[in-house]
């Protein structure tokens, strides 16, 4: 691992990462609490009971942390300065990642073909949101517009799983249920 370029200070490389989370955890939770949703509440052998699942949800939002650690350290060393260069490190990363499991769990588990798909999309669209983030945090002078977007996309994401959730169109789980 090379030194940091110098116009990277620590601080910055750290936003980046934690702000790169925290989009990240916004769109984890429309695409498994919205758009996948109903695949959670079916019976299936491959997934934990839903009331588990749930309780165990911070170790998914700690996983990311790691995740975005990746996409961090790589977009720096692959110099990629701006959100669309950021979100084309994550899409790649990402997608290559994610089929390579995909298939992996295709081959060797019961999960269905509808699950694998969306986890599929969903976690490659995560990834390249967080390298959109990233991007922008290491081109930008100032960090504001990076947190005032990030903040905006976990609010619009909470929005649209309570629209589902209130339409109908995804199930709301609640603890203890």
């Amino acid at each position: 691992m090379g030194e940091l370029p110098p116009e990277l200070p620590r601080t910055r490389i750290a936003a980046c990462t934690l702000l790169a989370w925290v989009a990240m955890i916004g769109v984890d939770f429309l695409v498994h609490a919205g758009v996948l949703a109903r695949l959670y509440v079916e019976p299936q052998p491959f997934l934990l009971p839903p009331e588990t699942a749930f309780r165990l949800i911070p170790l998914g939002y700690a996983s990311l942390v790691f995740f975005a650690a990746l996409l961090v350290w790589l977009a720096v060393r692959l110099g990629a300065r701006g959100a669309a260069a950021g979100a084309r490190v994550g899409l790649v990363l990402g997608g290559l990642l994610w089929a390579a499991l995909t298939l992996g769990l295709a081959s060797i588990a019961t999960a269905s073909y509808a699950l694998l798909a969306g986890w599929l999309v969903g976690q490659t669209m995560q990834a390249a949101v967080g390298g959109a983030v990233i991007g922008a945090g290491l081109a930008a002078k100032r960090m504001g517009l990076v947190v005032s977007s990030v903040m905006a996309l976990v609010v619009g994401c909470v929005v649209t799983v309570v629209v589902l959730q209130t339409m109908g169109l995804a199930p709301a789980l609640r603890a203890g249920r």
